[in-house]
């Protein structure tokens, strides 16, 4: 089966010409949400290496995960296809080894490959990268570092209370969540040098300055800004948490807030936004790291550059800290891409793009031609400024709670099917009373606030968008021979249930 999809992929060229395509760096950030950014309008937060990534390229304001959970994001961007098609909807879901990743393709095409940092997943398979260094070689490595510890005392000859100074052990849903959102903006207790995201970075750096004979495809993939919001000592205080406003939740999400979120009062929310943006300016300095190694490897004209994350996060807006459902802060991702000489700078496209077509994309920038089971669309029209547009709506899916949106220019759709609790940490506790179709107008109310999908004046656009979301999500199904035909409503709860697990 592997083998066969390896054949109707694509029809690649034989080593010798891959020898002269570019080569493929893409560094990935974890719950990293786009309008926290500088490129994107932030003018809090401090991002110089995305934001000079971006002036020298292609940014992409409206680009959107396919599910907002960061396997299934990673796993369909990786290769292609969607998420229901592959089978990976889950958190724990292993990627099979039937299914065909970017780096698979170009190792047969003849480039050097190497994954550094989180891929999720979930298994020992490498799936295509030669070079593998994830946080098992993290922590060899730490175990043989040796230092004086001088940071160390000095930030305890600091402590002055009881409050401790260090970010504790991780334990999302036993502890209270403003202990393991980081309320209180603590440092990791590590010094840069020390912490994993830089070594990742320099483990990249080596790998771009050394020579080799053929392109390469290197994908670094940082854990931050992930809560707990990790970050070195030497970030502590980069923001005060009194320079960040508290989210209001609307009218209209109290009865959808999940039960973890109630206690946060609006110190602990400010905090835990002080905290992302510290993880978030961290994670950027790596980025930099990077960047800066293929600058002095003088490989920087003849490689594609790409900057993304698996999804977006909610800071506090509609009553959340997470990315487990279906409003624009969460299911909007930063996409940039560079290539000079063939994507001019400094570019803005306001297209909706899923990044589903990151694969199809880099095939078409290398030159490979395009065939097969793939779902995602190559953008190359777009960056060749031959059209600004690329998609009429975007899809996405969340099958822990088994919800799915659809939204185009002015109106998004999302479904809920509400006949079971949510087991993914993130439950109401109230009852099961959720509107299973909520309407949002989105050139009236682009915050979603207000549920119109009742107004007899939308129901036109209700039915509309819904069987557009139940055409994709039954033609994405991973056995779409078994999508049963008929009734509109029950064809979409079948597609919501069928996970291919």
């Amino acid at each position: 089966m592997r083998f066969l999809l390896l054949l109707l992929l694509f029809c690649l060229p034989a080593p010798a010409a891959a020898a002269r395509a570019p080569n493929v760096l893409v560094i990935c950030a974890d719950d990293h949400a786009a309008y926290v950014t500088g490129a994107y309008g932030n003018k809090q937060v401090r991002t110089p290496n995305i934001d000079r990534l971006a002036a020298g390229g292609i940014r992409f304001e409206r680009a959107y995960c396919n599910s907002p959970v960061c396997t299934a994001s990673r796993q369909s961007f990786f290769t292609g296809r969607y998420p229901r098609t592959i089978g990976v909807t889950q958190l724990k879901t292993a990627l099979p080894d039937s299914e065909v990743t970017l780096a698979e393709t170009l190792d047969r095409a003849g480039y050097a490959t190497a994954g550094i940092g989180k891929m999720h997943f979930n298994s020992d398979l490498k799936h295509g990268f030669t070079l593998r260094i994830d946080t098992p070689e993290y922590r060899a490595w730490l175990v043989k570092q040796k230092g004086d510890g001088s940071l160390f005392r000095e930030e305890e000859s600091a402590k002055k209370d009881s409050r401790p100074l260090f970010q504790p052990e991780w334990r999302p849903f036993k502890d209270p969540a403003r202990i393991w959102l980081n309320a209180d903006a603590l440092p990791i207790g590590q010094a840069d040098a020390r912490m994993e995201g830089t070594f990742f970075a320099q483990r990249a750096a080596e790998y771009l300055e050394q020579s080799r004979d053929k392109p390469f495809f290197l994908m670094v993939s940082f854990y931050e800004p992930h809560s707990p919001f990790r970050f070195p000592l030497e970030y502590r205080g980069r923001h005060q948490a009194a320079q960040f406003a508290a989210p209001v939740p609307g009218p209209e999400d109290d009865s959808q807030i999940p039960a973890v979120f109630r206690d946060l009062s609006p110190a602990d929310k400010q905090g835990i936004a002080a905290a992302y943006y510290a993880s978030v300016e961290y994670m950027d300095k790596n980025v930099g790291l990077v960047l800066d190694a293929l600058e002095r490897s003088g490989q920087a004209q003849d490689t594609i550059v790409v900057y993304l994350s698996d999804h977006g996060y909610l800071l506090g807006q509609h009553g959340r800290f997470e990315k487990h459902t279906s409003y624009e802060e969460a299911v909007r991702a930063p996409l940039v891409i560079r290539y000079p000489g063939r994507i001019g700078a400094g570019r803005v496209s306001r297209a909706f793009v899923e990044l589903v077509d990151l694969v199809p994309t880099i095939h078409s920038l290398c030159g490979f031609p395009l065939s097969g089971p793939l779902q995602g669309r190559t953008l190359m029209p777009l960056l060749a400024g031959k059209t600004t547009k690329h998609r009429e709506h975007v899809v996405v899916e969340y099958a822990p709670n088994e919800e799915a949106m659809i939204r185009d220019e002015y109106w998004k759709l999302v479904y809920e099917r509400g006949v079971v609790r949510r087991s993914d940490g993130y439950d109401t506790v109230g009852p099961l009373v959720p509107d299973r179709f909520r309407l949002y107008d989105l050139h009236q109310d682009p915050a979603e606030m207000h549920n119109v999908a009742a107004d007899p004046a939308n129901a036109a656009t209700l039915v509309r968008l819904r069987d557009l979301l139940i055409e994709h999500l039954g033609a994405t199904a991973r056995d779409v021979a078994a999508v049963p035909q008929g009734d509109a409503l029950a064809t979409l709860e079948y597609c919501v249930q069928a996970r291919g697990e």
